[in-house]
């Protein structure tokens, strides 16, 4: 039976590494790109800049502080895009099963596909060079027999790395790894488990799903097959968005309980349109907050129905989860996402006449905003906001 091989391809500081491509002169320079408002956030940071502790995601104002003589640029979105798709091309030349993650990251099975080179190292060699060739940037890559030892191998010798994992090798490789390296162990699973003796990846694979599981609960079984270096996930080459969401940094921090309804009303807005075009919905509802402080906190809660991208359910949902978790801090971010998601459909009897004239009155609203603009026609909620900005 064939072996199964999977290649993660990931960009090294994509839009740092483009802005450097498209401009010479700032090769060698720790190039920081994202929101350049007072309160916007690091997208990408060049690995000089890295040297100096900016990294994705940390505040402008401390990238800042941080590397004072570094060149701060704004996100260029649709151009990252257009390279992406180059990208993207290069990528379907050797394999046609593909699983974009993101703009700079996908995943290919390329199975099958190493009798064509010396060996499979030589397959990736060639993706790095076409994509340098062609592009002018910078990739590295992983090649092992599933998902998750293939985006670990992609990580281990960045910049410019290219890492195998062959069948066999799996737990020496990953034994004496940090345990942050496993698939959504996260911050707080991690001191969890630390605090319970197991420090390395290693550790966990010599202990037992039922040892695990006091302290992870039902995470136990994954987080063990993990560290066996197994994963059995297929790729899913038309692949569905895992969720969808909006977040928004404030340029002031919220400090009334009027702001914090008024925002969440606009994010239940922006995500159930995202829902609707998409004719998606979901049934994990999650908001983000995080205080002036920088302390983050996510509340998540589950819907007893198949799903929804009601903008009022969504709207609802986030101030139940918000009332049951506020601090007492001002607020300097707030977001909405929804997951677990599916395909839109009508849900039988709970289908009620007033909702079903409820779902055609949006309909016409979505066909009016897609054609003229979403600012044709608005709620009275969004357009006292947007008279307020003008004004």
């Amino acid at each position: 039976m064939a072996r199964r091989w999977i290649m993660h391809v990931d960009m090294d500081a994509f839009y740092a590494s483009v802005e450097q491509r498209d401009n010479p002169a700032l090769k060698g320079l720790p190039v920081i790109v994202g929101g350049l408002m007072e309160r916007g956030v690091v997208a990408t940071a060049s690995y000089e800049a890295r040297a100096y502790g900016v990294h994705s995601a940390m505040s402008m104002k401390l990238a800042r502080r941080l590397c004072p003589n570094g060149v701060f640029l704004p996100v260029r979105m649709s151009h990252y895009r257009r390279i992406s798709h180059q990208i993207r091309l290069i990528l379907s030349h050797y394999s046609p099963f593909i699983e974009p993650l993101a703009l700079d990251e996908a995943f290919l099975d390329v199975s099958g596909m190493e009798r064509h080179y010396p060996d499979i190292v030589d397959m990736g060699k060639a993706v790095k060079e076409e994509i340098r060739r062609t592009t002018g940037l910078v990739a590295s890559a992983g090649i092992a027999p599933n998902k998750f030892l293939a985006k670990l191998a992609s990580d281990l010798r960045k910049p410019d790395g290219l890492v195998w994992i062959p069948y066999g090798t799996e737990r020496q490789i990953l034994a004496p790894l940090p345990l942050s390296r496993l698939w959504g162990v996260g911050k707080v699973t991690e001191e969890a488990l630390q605090k319970a003796g197991y420090h390395t990846i290693g550790d966990i694979a010599a202990a037992s799903p039922e040892t695990l599981q006091p302290i992870v609960g039902n995470q136990a079984q994954r987080i063990y097959r993990l560290s066996l270096g197994q994963d059995n996930r297929p790729l899913e080459v038309r692949r569905r968005p895992q969720s969808v969401g909006n977040e928004h940094t404030y340029s002031h921090d919220l400090t009334r309980d009027a702001e914090v309804d008024e925002q969440f009303r606009l994010l239940a807005n922006e995500v159930s349109w995202r829902l609707r075009q998409n004719r998606l919905m979901g049934r994990i509802i999650t908001i983000k907050i995080r205080y002036t402080s920088f302390k983050t906190i996510t509340r998540s809660l589950t819907l007893h129905s198949i799903g929804t991208c009601s903008e009022e359910q969504l709207y609802f949902s986030a101030k139940k989860l918000y009332n049951k978790s506020r601090g007492h801090e001002p607020i300097r971010l707030l977001g909405l996402t929804v997951s677990q998601l599916q395909a839109y459909q009508v849900q039988g009897d709970l289908f009620s006449e007033d909702e079903e004239t409820k779902a055609k009155v949006t309909e016409a609203i979505d066909k009016l905003q897609k054609r003229f603009g979403r600012t044709a026609i608005m709620k009275g909620f969004l357009w006292e906001m947007s008279h307020e900005k003008d004004t």
